[in-house]
Formats: structure tokens, C-alpha cells, sequence
């Protein structure tokens, strides 16, 4: 018999927008925290490649790998990948590519590290648009659950991704604290050469002529073999982290989303990449994008090994490097409360013209030994400028290119990575003083591209103000 009086079945309860808030905020943590223990181990080795694989530019030239591979990761792989897997599981694919060149520190040459770096590059692509991308549809999911309350999505997306870089900036003290804790056990006071080291160190320093400094020998292989395998359970745990604890963006309808580029890989990719660049504020932007990839080797490779290996010892750069990380977390945590108060241009020419002190001072400093809290305020100064970079750079690709966040974001990592292939690629060649010289250029040209958009901007929000109200012309906060 048929109940002609049955009822269909209830739909599922909507979830209530707190929760559903939570759960988004729980994502952004869970993700933040994988990206902090995957980076923990990448970051802690390539802080020593410049000193530990220094032999023929061997560290250098597998950091360089890594981004001119990525490059190539950018164009082909982000999209198509993401399609394939989603956003969660393509972060997961990415870290997996990331061990290899761990593993290669076990026997470090150029036939282990070379090809591992290439993989590295491989998952390099999809990883941080794979993360920029899910950001954005969480923030636009988390205004939607509830419209009525709450800020608007441009501004939960800044707010998102500071609360990813005040985490994942973690990783630069728990990586180089484990490196430098292994490194430390058992050695002696490192032995000063003879000679000034001012002539050899700091800004006069030049990789292919220089004899070391104070401690420039590379550590025993059983400690590096023990870091390399803290490393690997680092990246393993991330990995972990991942596929049993974030959400997929399924969940958020992202597929739903017109004009982010899903469908476009390779060549049709690099079109609409290429194509991109038509827009005045891309073009304005890539200065100061080029600028980020110099300025984070800079920091990684070539102030470790012309100031704190040559001068103080290898076995101090992870204790250094920690309070570079501490004060880039800090910075990505303040930088977006910063912003709310004073709007963004004060927030990041501020940051600039600390960073162009800051330059200037590492052409002057002849570091010595005994200059310990120099180390550590060159070190401080230069994370949270770069905590400022990472997080309003990040955001405004995002503000700048509504609906076209992977194309925006795969861009924005192929023109880093290229900033990232050139300071490299030069690292072993050039003296220090003319790759700060190289830094403060890109600075000055990006921020006068970064004030351009922010006119822009403004002008544009008047003109759409006048239109809207006429008679109603207030000042708009950039």
C-alpha cells in the first residue's frame, strides 16, 4: 500500500551563521597552522643552503631551481590542478612534492638536489594559489552567512590572510630553532680568523672570494641528518593536518564562482596571465611583487651568510633568523588593525621607508662578533617590513582583480618567482653591497607604483560617489 498522505522528507536544517562562522575561522586556523609546520622545514633548509650547501653555489643554485621551476608551475599547473583536486587536496599533493628536496639533504649534490628542487617548484605553483584561493571564497562564504553583520568581504580577506601570515610566519622561529638547538650541541666558541672581518663580511662580502669569516665551515653530517629528518616529520605532520582537518571549499559552492579562471591551463593560462598585464594596475603592481622575491632571498641567503656566518658563526643564523620570524608574525598580526585605523597607504609607505633605513644600514654595518644585538634588530627590522609586505600585497591582488583570484594570485607568484630566480641567480657572483643597492631600487620603483594604484583607486571610488550622489562629494579613505 502507497500512503497517499506521506510527506516528503524534510530538508537538512540550515547551519546557523555562527557556527557556520566558526567553522570557517576554524579552516583558516587549521590551514595556517599546516602551512606553518610544512614551512618550518622548508624554511629552516633554505635559510642554510647559502652556508651549509655553499660548495660550487650548490645551495644558491637549488634555491634558484625552485623558482624558475615554479615559474613554470605557475603557468601550467595551478588551475588545472586545482580543478582536478580542489583547493584542500591540492595543498595536500603540493607538500608531499616539497620532501623530496628534504630528503636530498641526506646526500646533498647536484644530481639529488637539482631534480628534487625541481619538484619543489612542480607543487610550489598550485600550493599558494591552492591557499590564496581558498582564503578568498572563505572570506566571501563567511560575509554571506551572514550579510546582515560583520565587515564586507574585501576586508575579511586582508583580516584572512593576517591571520595566516601572523601563523605561518611561525614556522621561521621553529625551524631555525631546531636547526640552530642541533647545531649548537657540542660546538665550541667559533675561532676568528686573522684580519679585519669588516673587509670581508657584511656589505664587502662576496661569495666567490671570500675564505669565511669566523665560522663558515659546514656543520657535521650528523647534525644535518638529524634536522633533515625533524624536517620531513614536519612536513609529514602538515600533510596529516590537512586532509583530516580542513573543510573542502565544496562545501563553500566555489565552483560556483564565475571568472576565476577555472578550465584555463597551460598555454590558455599563460594567455590570460599574459593578457593581464593589459591592466594598468597589474603593470603598476609588478614592481613591488619582483621586489618581494628579492628582498626574501636577500634575507634568507645572502644576510645569513654575508653577516651572520661570516661574522658570528653558522650555528647562530637559526637563533637570528627566529627573531626575523617572530617579528613577521607579529607584523602580519597588527598590520591588518593597523589598517582599519589608518587605512592602508600610511600603513605600508611607513613600512617602506623603515625598509629603505634599514637598507641603508646594512651598507654601512661592518659586522663584528660581539654586535649581537645588531644581528638581532637588522634581523627584527627586515620581518616586519616583510610581514606588511606579505600580507597588504597578498590582499590588494585579491581587492584589485574581484573573480579572477587564481589567475591573479598564479600571477602574482610567477613574478615573484622571478624576483626569486634573478637574486638567486646572482647570489654566488655579485658583492652584498651591490645586491642592497639592487633591493632599495626595486623598493623605490614599486612604491611609486603602489602610490599610482592607490590614486587610482581613490579617484575612481569619487567619480563612482559623484555618479551615485551628485551633490554629495565627501573625501573617500583609500
Amino acid at each position: 500500500m502507497v500512503a497517499v498522505n506521506e510527506k516528503p522528507a524534510a530538508a537538512p536544517p540550515a547551519v546557523p551563521a555562527s557556527c557556520e562562522r566558526r567553522r570557517i575561522s576554524r579552516n583558516v586556523v587549521l590551514l595556517s597552522l599546516a602551512f606553518m609546520l610544512h614551512f618550518t622545514a622548508f624554511q629552516g633548509a633554505g635559510n642554510l643552503q647559502s652556508s651549509v650547501n655553499a660548495d660550487a653555489g650548490l645551495g644558491t643554485a637549488s634555491l634558484a631551481t625552485i623558482y624558475a621551476s615554479l615559474i613554470v608551475s605557475n603557468i601550467f599547473l595551478p588551475v588545472v590542478v586545482i580543478k582536478w583536486l580542489g583547493c584542500k587536496w591540492a595543498v595536500a599533493a603540493s607538500f608531499v612534492a616539497y620532501m623530496p628536496y628534504i630528503a636530498a639533504q641526506f646526500h646533498a649534490t647536484f644530481y639529488t638536489m637539482i631534480p628534487a628542487a625541481l619538484f619543489v617548484g612542480f607543487g610550489g605553483g598550485p600550493l599558494w594559489c591552492a591557499k590564496c584561493t581558498y582564503l578568498s571564497v572563505v572570506a566571501e562564504a563567511y560575509e554571506e552567512a551572514d550579510p546582515s553583520s560583520g565587515p564586507a568581504a574585501d576586508v575579511l580577506t586582508v583580516r584572512f590572510f593576517g591571520i595566516f601570515f601572523m601563523i605561518f610566519q611561525f614556522c621561521q622561529v621553529w625551524g631555525n630553532l631546531i636547526s640552530s638547538t642541533v647545531f649548537s650541541l657540542g660546538s665550541g666558541a667559533p675561532k676568528n680568523l686573522t684580519g679585519d672581518l669588516g673587509d670581508v663580511c657584511g656589505a664587502n662580502y662576496l661569495p666567490s672570494a671570500a675564505s669565511g669569516g669566523t665560522a663558515a665551515s659546514r656543520p657535521p653530517d650528523e647534525k644535518i641528518y638529524i634536522v633533515a629528518a625533524a624536517y620531513l616529520a614536519c612536513m609529514v605532520s602538515a600533510c596529516l593536518l590537512v586532509g583530516i582537518g580542513v573543510d573542502s571549499l565544496s562545501r563553500y559552492k566555489e565552483g560556483q564562482r564565475q571568472g576565476s579562471g577555472t578550465g584555463l591551463s597551460g598555454f590558455g593560462l599563460l594567455a590570460i596571465t599574459l593578457k593581464l598585464l593589459k591592466e594598468r594596475d597589474q603593470l603598476l603592481m609588478l614592481p613591488i611583487i619582483i621586489f618581494l622575491g628579492f628582498e626574501q632571498a636577500f634575507i634568507g641567503a645572502d644576510f645569513t651568510a654575508s653577516y651572520v656566518t661570516c661574522a658570528w658563526g653558522v650555528q647562530n643564523i637559526g637563533y637570528v633568523m627566529m627573531c626575523y620570524g617572530a617579528c613577521n608574525s607579529l607584523s602580519a598580526l597588527t598590520t591588518g588593525w593597523l589598517v582599519k585605523v589608518t587605512g592602508r597607504p600610511p600603513v605600508v609607505l611607513g613600512a617602506a621607508a623603515v625598509h629603505v633605513a634599514l637598507l641603508a644600514g646594512l651598507l654601512l654595518w661592518q659586522p663584528l662578533p660581539h654586535h649581537l644585538p645588531l644581528f638581532f634588530a637588522m634581523a627584527g627590522l627586515w620581518g616586519a617590513c616583510d610581514g606588511v609586505w606579505n600580507v597588504q600585497v597578498n590582499a590588494l591582488c585579491g581587492i584589485l582583480f574581484p573573480g579572477q583570484e587564481k589567475v591573479a594570485f598564479s600571477s602574482f607568484r610567477l613574478w615573484e618567482s622571478l624576483g626569486y630566480i634573478l637574486a638567486y641567480g646572482y647570489s654566488a657572483y655579485l658583492r652584498t653591497d651591490v645586491k642592497l643597492f639592487v633591493v632599495l631600487g626595486l623598493l623605490l620603483w614599486g612604491m611609486a607604483g603602489y602610490v599610482a594604484i592607490e590614486v587610482g583607486r581613490h579617484r575612481r571610488k569619487v567619480r563612482a560617489r559623484l555618479r551615485a550622489s551628485p551633490g554629495a562629494l565627501t573625501r573617500t579613505k583609500l
